[in-house]
């Protein structure tokens, strides 16, 4: 099964666990034991179609295709490749548009469209996800002021009443959306399927959109990882050492550690590959069973290029639970096709909506390395 068919294998099994969840739900019943066993059953099938897609994007990361062309000796596949790009670099931001010497992609283009390659992380496949409709507030238990102590008592002595209290955090929607528009010469006279094309992009770019708001957020907007309380500061704006990265990892309780992942940008990852421990051995270590290949005391290193690079006062790395993070769809992710609309520009257009928002619920699963200011 492709790619596609299995993201939509997944999405048809999600659909039918919150099916079993509702049921249970309109019946103000608990779930019975079949429909327990059925939910285990799905979660798991969920769980193996995310593994295979998951091994499935280390195998792509692996694969590099070297062109090889002698001085001189422009072959018809070469001119026909410069041609396609220099007519790609002149068209409009957004849209693609025939243009008036033919754009036709020709034939040794057509199945060689390679696209930029984003590094995104999994962080909302990893945090908690709520379907709602409207706003979502979520209760915690708040012990940063006071908390349930024991102490020794005197017989006939009243007890004094400390707890604490209880908060909550409150879930929105926000609005985005995309518009692009084909040319539907290009369409009709290209040698693939370029609205599938500009569609799968369309998703990719929805993808990053999301992930840089749960990871960097927007004043006013998502908040994201903005909400991460806990942190540890560098001693230097231009470098980390191995103790402050230990200290980041252990900045987060060992109940959250099971799950714990770190994030950081490319570079990043590269400046830890050079950090070594007291007996000269490399800090992140390569295992090839680890997402990206790698592990940093004992835990996957995920690169997403929206984390930025060592700099000063940048937050550079983010450890712990994403689960602790929460984030809701009032509108789930969905891409429509307008033909008739532009039908008097003689184009498609292709247009993506998400309705979205997440914040960190759980402020004691995640901590944050942030670069000394300069």
């Amino acid at each position: 099964m492709n790619r596609k068919g299995l993201e939509e294998n997944r999405n048809d099994l999600r659909s039918q666990m919150t099916a079993l969840v509702e049921t249970a739900k309109a019946e103000e019943r608990a779930m019975s034991e079949e429909e327990v066993a059925k939910f285990d059953e799905l979660e798991k099938e969920i769980k193996n179609i995310d593994a295979t897609i998951e091994r499935e994007e280390k195998i792509e990361n692996m694969e590099e295709k070297e062109i090889k062309v002698e001085e001189n000796q422009e072959t018809v596949e070469v001119k026909e490749e410069r041609a396609f790009k220099e007519y790609i670099l002149n068209e409009r931001a957004g849209e693609l548009v025939a243009g008036n010497k033919g754009a036709v992609i020709p034939t040794t283009i057509a199945n060689k469209i390679m696209t930029k390659v984003y590094d995104i992380c999994p962080i909302l496949q990893r945090s908690t996800k709520y379907n709602v409709k409207g706003n979502l507030e979520l209760p915690f238990y708040d012990e940063s002021s006071s908390t349930i102590t024991m102490a020794y008592a005197t017989e006939f002595t009243a007890l004094s009443s400390k707890a604490g209290s209880f908060d909550k955090i409150e879930l929105t929607g926000y609005l985005a959306g995309a518009l692009t528009l084909v040319s539907n010469s290009l369409i009709n006279n290209s040698n693939f399927d370029i609205v599938n094309f500009v569609i799968n992009e369309m998703a990719k770019a929805i993808a990053r959109f999301i992930e840089k708001e749960l990871l960097v957020g927007t004043s006013g907007k998502v908040a994201g990882l903005t909400g991460v309380t806990q942190s540890v500061t560098t001693a230097s704006a231009t470098a980390i050492t191995a103790d402050e990265i230990i200290k980041l990892k252990d900045a987060v309780k060992d109940a959250y550690q099971d799950n714990g992942i770190f994030i950081m940008s490319n570079a990043t990852r590269t400046a830890l590959r050079l950090l070594k421990d007291g007996n000269q051995r490399y800090l992140l270590q390569d295992d090839v069973t680890s997402p990206f290949g790698a592990t940093l005391l004992g835990k996957p290193v995920y690169v997403s290029d929206n984390m930025a690079d060592i700099k000063a006062g940048a937050v550079t790395v983010y450890y712990g639970d994403m689960s602790c993070l929460a984030t809701k769809f009032s509108e789930d992710v969905n891409i429509q096709v307008l033909r008739e609309r532009y039908a008097d520009a003689h184009a498609t257009g292709v247009i993506g909506w998400v309705e979205f928002d997440g914040q960190v619920a759980d402020a004691q699963g995640i901590a944050k390395l942030v670069q000394k200011a300069s």
